[in-house]
């Protein structure tokens, strides 16, 4: 019997192409249907989850979810209820909700920041309080970066800095800079640049903590960003390419996002030997700090360079993603079909009979 799988998706959003699906998902269908398996899409509605709960988990071994949280009607806990209900039911998830959460929040980097992937003195504030007495003082250090939890395409990632840069240079480090201090905020998502007071600019922040999920990161700035961030793409364990993503030059640019001009070039994990090793040898840490290795079905990694104190390179860890990794741009590289592969093995796999 073909094993059967449901593509969950949700109606209407930037994402959606004209037949009102994103662009990788019907690839995705047609080739889990070439390789011998079922599928089909359904579009998640707060009002539906009960009928698509029966029906999904009468009819199906397994869900892939195309869906990004911070765009599903109703809020994002309906629809992971659902999804983990139907986990429960015994069906393969790919990815559940506990995978999202775990690899997919940003706080996935303090979690690793005893690691030799992230640095040290990076934190996350879950409450507006913490966030006011803290931030002030991490500023005095030099450069941060801020990153929601719920950003995608770079918004609400912001590099900070001293608009002026006389008071950088003379700055304590570990002093609370005053609520007057003037800053200049670069947001990822276009690489436009806002002067703010420093108590405004906490004001605005507090939308990125409050509410479900919500919190910010906040991380030091790397500069050697400028010359771009190195993400690898895998289907499930297997790395299938490295994109370089380099920012536009000039003015305060940070952002490695199509939207700000960067260009991307793809490698084959091979050209990277160096980062696919490094990562290799990272995986089962970041497994264990990150509560097991349930591989996503697709995710992504984002490393930026540093430099070590001998001189070399250094990766450094900036984002997992796993709730929705596209791919579109990336359709004519095959993609679709290792997740097919991929897909259906696991599929397989929870339905063979226990030895």
């Amino acid at each position: 019997m073909p094993q059967r799988i449901v593509i969950f998706e949700v109606e209407g959003g930037s994402d959606k192409f004209f037949d009102g699906h994103r662009r990788d998902t019907m690839p995705i269908v047609t080739a889990i249907r070439a390789a011998g398996g079922e599928a089909e899409v359904v579009y998640y509605r707060p009002e539906w989850a009960e009928d698509l709960f029966t029906y999904v988990a009468g009819n199906f071994g397994g869900y892939i979810s195309r869906v990004n949280p911070g765009n599903v009607p109703g809020g994002e806990r309906g629809y992971f209820d659902l999804l983990t209900r139907l986990s429960a039911a015994g069906l393969v998830g790919m990815s559940t909700p506990a995978e999202m959460m775990a690899y997919g929040a940003k706080d996935a980097l303090v979690k690793l920041r005893d690691t030799d992937l992230v640095p040290t003195d990076t934190a996350a504030y879950y409450d507006v309080a913490s966030f006011r007495e803290t931030f002030p003082v991490s500023l005095s250090y030099g450069q941060r970066v801020l990153k929601q939890n719920r950003g995608s395409t770079g918004s609400g990632i912001w590099r900070v800095q001293l608009a002026d840069p006389a008071l950088a240079a003379a700055v304590e480090p570990g002093t609370a800079l005053p609520p007057d201090t003037r800053l200049r905020c670069t947001e990822a998502v276009d690489n436009h640049t806002e002067i703010f007071g420093l108590a405004d600019f906490l004001d605005f922040c507090e939308q990125y903590i409050i509410g479900e999920n919500g919190m910010l990161v906040d991380m030091r700035f790397l500069p050697r960003i400028v010359e771009g961030e190195v993400r690898i793409l895998l289907v499930g364990p297997h790395p299938v390419f490295v994109v370089h993503k380099k920012p536009a030059a000039g003015g305060d640019n940070f952002s490695a996002t199509l939207f700000s001009g960067a260009t991307y070039t793809y490698d084959p994990p091979g050209a990277w030997p160096e980062l696919i090793d490094t990562f290799a040898a990272a995986r089962p840490v970041i497994a264990e700090k990150l509560g097991g290795d349930n591989i996503p079905l697709i995710w992504t990694v984002d490393f930026m360079l540093d430099t070590d104190a001998d001189g070399s390179d250094a990766y450094v860890l900036g984002e997992i993603n796993c709730s929705c990794v596209g791919f579109t741009s990336e359709l004519d590289m095959g993609i679709q079909e290792r997740v097919a592969e991929e897909a259906l093995g696991r599929v397989r796999a929870a339905a063979a009979p226990a030895a």
